[in-house]
């Protein structure tokens, strides 16, 4: 009977946290993208730093640094990922707590092109996560990225460009300790944006991103950052 009132308790305690994210503030994400092609390899590095935020600025969501190892095969059109990720993750509103992950991952990257204009990424991305206080868990993800340039056929110099994406969150493990439990589905993640490509290796993003998951859906602006050198 004890556990059972607890379990109550806990399962109460546990959507008032959720609720108390307010779904109607506007969040912002802060993100740059490096990737860099070794000279005469077939090897490489990228990553990414972000600083997300439940508001504008001032409530930390996540700071997140991430980078890894590619590798692109000969004659094949498709770029490999092994990497390490660092999340500090915030609580919503004026509670300071935070969390710690480490994250491994593997990923593929599967550039493709629709027409003249229609500049398609799919990307398969595998995690394997250290949540504190969790028990071991695992990740899927895919990611489809659409770039449309308007100004010119592709993504060179001073093109102006729409950008969209979606990604999926399928849960590995259900059961993460403590008594504690996810849904299959994690959350998903829709973007549309305008980019502007100053040089070669530079490109500017600005947009908007839904977020949605089992209990709780917000939006955010999205400044990024993509740097090739």
């Amino acid at each position: 009977m004890k556990k059972n009132i607890l379990l109550i308790v806990a399962i109460i305690l546990s959507g008032s946290a959720f609720s108390q994210i307010d779904e109607s503030q506007t969040g912002a994400w802060y993100m740059y993208f490096f990737n860099h092609q070794f000279k005469n390899s077939q090897w490489g590095i990228q990553g990414d730093l972000q600083h997300r935020d439940w508001q504008i600025l001032g409530d930390q969501e996540q700071l997140m640094l991430r980078s890894g190892i590619t590798y692109k095969p000969k004659d094949a059109n498709i770029l490999f990922t092994g990497g390490f990720a660092n999340i500090t993750t915030g609580t919503f509103g004026d509670d300071d707590s935070t969390t710690n992950e480490n994250r491994i991952y593997q990923e593929a990257l599967i550039p493709q092109k629709i027409g003249s204009r229609f500049l398609l990424t799919h990307r398969f991305r595998y995690e394997q996560r250290w949540v504190e206080n969790q028990d071991f868990r695992t990740r899927y993800r895919y990611n489809l990225f659409v770039n449309v340039p308007f100004n010119s056929k592709t993504l060179s110099p001073k093109t102006i460009y729409g950008a969209f994406y979606n990604e999926l969150f399928i849960n590995g493990e259900r059961n993460i300790g403590n008594n504690q439990s996810v849904e299959f589905f994690d959350r998903n993640r829709t973007y549309l944006g305008l980019g502007y490509v100053l040089n070669p290796k530079i490109r500017f993003q600005v947009g908007w991103m839904e977020q949605t998951t089992n209990n709780w859906s917000k939006g955010q602006l999205q400044f990024s950052m993509h740097h090739n050198f």
